[in-house]
């Protein structure tokens, strides 16, 4: 930078008149070819910028930069908006593109300047030029997290459902690694794709979950977005929150509706996911929903006009009347039940051998099998209660089963001894 360049950058313009009338060279550059005209410019230095177009000789407007900038970009790159009027009043070339094969509007949209993207609109320039990366400028403003941006172009019309050919991401897919919730729920009003995958094949709900933004899994599951899509691993959405257990996640994908038999690349279902990484809640829940599905499913064909629709949850059910079942259910499963009864009883109450397998992952010693058989009696119980059926009947059905009479008529004697209990077996 010699003596004219810093009195541009500076904005000394006395100081650049005196250098000029000196015979100072006008056509100096610095070793990056910023010019006299560059440095004004960027650092937005209107009377300087007068002085050089209307006093100077040769100067010309379009002049670039050893990055392929002209004074236009820097203007835009760094918010410079009375400067990018006066360039355009100068007629400058607004849809130059630099190295990177960034336009004005790409450089005043990736760093969120407003004005001067809205000025840069308004001159007509072609809204949807890509990059060298293949970006649009509406995927550099939402990758920065830039609303008002994003607003003005999708207002201007730039095409929503652009995606790059590096990634193969749309906008969308950038709100989802950042957890941009009301872009995207501006770009899903505008009719984004979002059922879109990445070159990975991974779709916005993918990525949510894996960067861990509910509130942006829950946008998508309230779009009625694909929950099966599988991505280049095969792994669903429920297969990466199960991988990383993530339970909120997972929950909201399980009360959605999901198939719970696709494999992933390692023929490993979600469940079989959550229970190799020893997520156990999340896991449980898997077993749930499944067994919902399937007890929602055999209703839905079944001819009974007494079926009434109800919708899955995982909530803790608090009331009075599963209180003491749940109590019998612990002593049951950690004094009476013999090691392996447990899987006899799932098995009987169409548990399936990878339910059973999952809940068996979990080893804590000897007696483990203490800890697996109240997490089945608790699932089973999850799924008599959602049903709206008895327990205390299933139960001793259930050990009647199994040939376990003795226990059977124990727990339907203590059931029955509990005055808090609305459902009393009186008969079976």
């Amino acid at each position: 930078m010699n003596a004219l360049l810093l009195g541009a950058w500076f904005g000394h313009l006395k100081v650049i008149q005196i250098l000029v009338n000196a015979g100072a060279k006008i056509s100096c550059e610095n070793k990056n070819g910023l010019n006299l005209l560059h440095c004004a410019a960027q650092r937005g230095h209107i009377k300087v910028l007068e002085f050089i177009m209307e006093d100077l000789e040769d100067i010309k407007v379009d002049k670039e930069d050893k990055f392929g900038r002209t004074a236009f970009h820097l203007a835009a790159e760094h918010g410079q908006r009375e400067v990018v009027e006066f360039l355009i009043g100068f007629g400058c070339q607004h849809s130059m593109k630099d190295k990177e094969q960034n336009t004005a509007l790409h450089l005043a949209a990736k760093n969120g300047h407003t004005e001067v993207l809205q000025k840069i609109v308004e001159t007509g320039v072609e809204l949807d030029e890509k990059n060298l990366e293949g970006n649009t400028a509406l995927h550099l403003a939402t990758e920065g997290g830039h609303f008002e941006c994003v607003r003005i172009l999708l207002e201007a019309k730039s095409n929503v459902n652009v995606q790059n050919e590096q990634k193969g991401m749309n906008c969308l897919h950038y709100c989802a690694l950042q957890g941009q919730e009301d872009i995207a729920r501006t770009l899903i009003d505008e009719g984004i794709n979002f059922n879109a995958v990445n070159n990975q094949k991974s779709s916005a709900l993918h990525i949510s979950v894996l960067q861990n933004f509910p509130a942006m899994v829950k946008l998508l599951i309230d779009c009625e977005c694909d929950l099966d899509l599988t991505d280049y691993r095969l792994q669903t959405p429920l297969h990466i929150a199960a991988e990383h257990g993530r339970q909120d996640m997972a929950e909201m994908i399980l009360i959605a509706g999901v198939n719970l038999k696709l494999q992933d690349k390692q023929g490993k279902t979600s469940l079989d996911v959550a229970a190799r990484g020893n997520h156990i809640n999340l896991a449980d829940m898997i077993i749930k929903a499944d067994r919902f599905y399937k007890w929602e499913k055999d209703n839905l064909n079944s001819d009974s006009d007494s079926w009434v629709v109800r919708h899955l949850t995982f909530k803790q059910d608090h009331r009075l009347e599963t209180q003491h079942i749940r109590s019998v259910i612990w002593r049951l499963a950690t004094k009476y039940l013999k090691p392996n009864e447990w899987k006899k009883l799932a098995q009987y109450w169409k548990f399936t051998d990878a339910h059973i397998r999952a809940i068996e992952q979990q080893w804590t010693g000897n007696k483990s099998y203490r800890d697996h058989g109240h997490r089945m009696l608790l699932i089973w119980l999850h799924g008599v209660v959602m049903a709206g059926e008895n327990p205390i009947k299933g139960l001793f059905e259930g050990l009647v089963g199994i040939g376990r009479r003795d226990l059977a008529e124990s727990i339907r004697k203590q059931a029955n001894a509990d005055d808090s209990s609305p459902k009393k077996c009186t008969a079976m």
